[in-house]
């Protein structure tokens, strides 16, 4: 690895965004609850932005509902329901992405995943998509969600490395917010779904990814 990346034993990684795209399957779970209420599918295009904040981000798009507004509760408790029965259908590993992990296990490097995503939903499909990474922290695994750094924290310490020998690659702030509380270095996935009108630029991220195969390079492992 190159002398500024020569402390690093671990990288952790974000899920749905960076990892792998599964916004076709978030969307046609909200486009059904859509129809079933007599109302037409919204374009994939509107609901992608807002990928990696799941529920919330789908039903913002689809009923201009957030959390804490009368009736958001039973619109999830529903959304969450219909996601779970077609999850697996479009849901793949972003292009480059087992290369990338290849290498850094090729490389010696541990690697986990901490997503929000309920474990409900993250352990099985990170086993289908034979993902299956040492250490698994769900939304719901700690105590806390990103950005708070406690998942993070979790994670390193169920592959044995200390936070400050991590890097935490993610596509949203919160995962620059949460690796930086944490003591990690961080990375933006550029081919993420970074939000609406986001500006990743301005995340205060050690490093900017265009695509997966990028990381290796980074680390000067390709």
């Amino acid at each position: 690895m190159t002398p500024r990346w020569a402390h690093l034993r671990a990288v952790l990684f974000d899920l749905d965004g960076t990892l792998i795209d599964s916004a076709e399957d978030l969307a046609r779970a909200a486009n059904a609850m859509r129809e079933a209420r007599d109302l037409p599918p919204l374009p994939l295009a509107q609901y992608r932005p807002h990928g990696g904040s799941g529920a919330r981000g789908m039903l913002g798009q689809a009923f201009a509902t957030a959390p804490g507004q009368a009736g958001y509760e039973e619109l999830a408790h529903e959304f969450l329901d219909l996601y779970e029965g077609l999850m697996y259908d479009g849901t793949r590993p972003f292009a480059g992405v087992e290369a990338e992990l290849t290498g850094l296990q090729s490389a010696g490097l541990a690697w986990g995943i901490v997503t929000n995503k309920a474990e409900r939903f993250a352990l099985p499909l990170t086993r289908a998509l034979r993902l299956d990474a040492p250490a698994v922290v769900g939304g719901d695994t700690t105590a806390h969600r990103k950005p708070h750094p406690a998942p993070l924290l979790e994670a390193a310490r169920r592959l044995g490395v200390a936070p400050e020998a991590c890097l935490y690659v993610g596509d949203d702030e919160r995962d620059v917010i949460a690796g930086r509380a944490a003591g990690m270095a961080t990375a933006v996935a550029a081919w993420g779904y970074l939000g609406a009108q986001a500006d990743h630029r301005q995340w205060g991220a050690d490093a900017e990814l265009a695509a997966p195969g990028d990381l290796l390079k980074l680390l000067g492992l390709a």
